[in-house]
């Protein structure tokens, strides 16, 4: 799944910028039984949203939190993940590229 946040680009390995990253993330540090057991949920919904591509903003905030990972960013990613394209989501989008240096879109060195 691309991100959100640079539909172009591939998300960068050090800074995930999908729920499906941050579920990468987690499942390199334990499996899913026991992601599912640490956040009180069943392995299938964990299942679920990972066919899905997502997590629910609720699931990401809670993993981010796990990760030692800002929980409020995870949260606002997975919200906009769910959102039809729209003049709103575009602009919320926008909003949190200025506000998160980690969701800006690399820059080409070979510009000023």
């Amino acid at each position: 799944m691309t991100s959100i946040f640079n539909p172009q680009e591939k998300a960068a390995p050090c800074r995930p910028a999908t729920t499906m990253d941050l579920l990468r993330m987690a499942l390199e540090k334990d499996n899913l039984r026991v992601w599912a057991l640490r956040l009180g949920l069943s392995e299938e919904a964990l299942r679920t949203a990972r066919s899905r591509g997502r997590l629910s903003p609720v699931i990401a905030g809670a993993l981010a939190e796990d990760l030692q990972l800002d929980p409020a960013q995870w949260i606002i990613i997975a919200a906009l993940e769910t959102e039809r394209e729209s003049a709103c989501k575009a602009r919320m989008i926008q909003r949190f590229r200025k506000s998160w240096p980690s969701l800006r879109e690399p820059r080409d060195p070979s510009r000023p």
